[in-house]
């Protein structure tokens, strides 16, 4: 029970987050992006999909009609990819390394499969036409599944960002976010560093810029 509480809690407050988001512009969860979770089964250490739970809250209480997951863990968002993917309205993209958990992927709306030991530059190259995918879609919120396991010295992804890549991956999707109007709302995502120091450095620096990205 504990355990099924703990989940729904953090499941609630990523769409809290949503709802703030829309109201400010931006906003940021630090217990949320629980992307491997299906609708119906708990997996890889996800036992609800807060993201697709602060979707569809939106859209069924008719505060937004499209929406967009950015999902830039290591690992695929299978579980909102799977979720979703009758859904026309919600666009989801996933930016991850392709040898690696899950497997196998599910199919999203744009799925980008990096190979070992991508590094910045060729990480960037690839995110910025994956994200005009995104703003085609003219999204009313975009949910940005962070992650800070594609750094290079983390214990369960093999790419190869730099702290530098990192915030450069954060600054693209959240003024590019701001400079179409777009609200955001921010989720952590994975982070095994082997330095915990790092996790925490790369966590506290994306919610930083994220709330920032739309200040008033």
């Amino acid at each position: 029970a504990d355990v099924v509480g703990a989940f729904a809690l953090a499941a609630s407050g990523t769409t809290l987050a949503a709802r703030e988001a829309l109201a400010r512009g931006a906003a940021a969860h630090v217990g949320g992006g629980l992307h491997h979770a299906y609708a119906g089964h708990a997996e890889g250490f996800c036992y609800i999909n807060d993201l697709a739970v602060a979707v569809r809250a939106l859209r069924s209480e008719g505060l937004v009609e499209r929406a967009a997951v950015v999902d830039l863990d290591v690992h695929q968002g299978n579980g909102t990819a799977h979720i979703f993917r009758d859904e026309p309205e919600v666009f989801t993209l996933s930016l991850h390394q392709e040898r690696n958990y899950p497997v196998p992927k599910e199919r999203g709306d744009l799925d980008v499969g990096l190979s070992d030991g991508t590094g910045d530059a060729a990480y960037l190259g690839a995110l910025g036409p994956a994200l005009e995918r995104v703003w085609a879609h003219r999204p009313q919120i975009v949910l940005f599944q962070a992650g800070a396991d594609p750094y290079r010295d983390d214990q369960l992804g093999w790419l190869a960002l730099t702290l530098e890549g990192l915030e450069a991956r954060d600054a693209m999707v959240l003024e590019g976010c701001a400079a179409r109007g777009i609200p955001v709302v921010t989720t952590l995502g994975g982070g095994y560093a082997h330095r915990l120091e790092d996790t925490v450095l790369i966590h506290a620096a994306t919610c930083r810029r994220t709330l920032r990205s739309h200040a008033r």
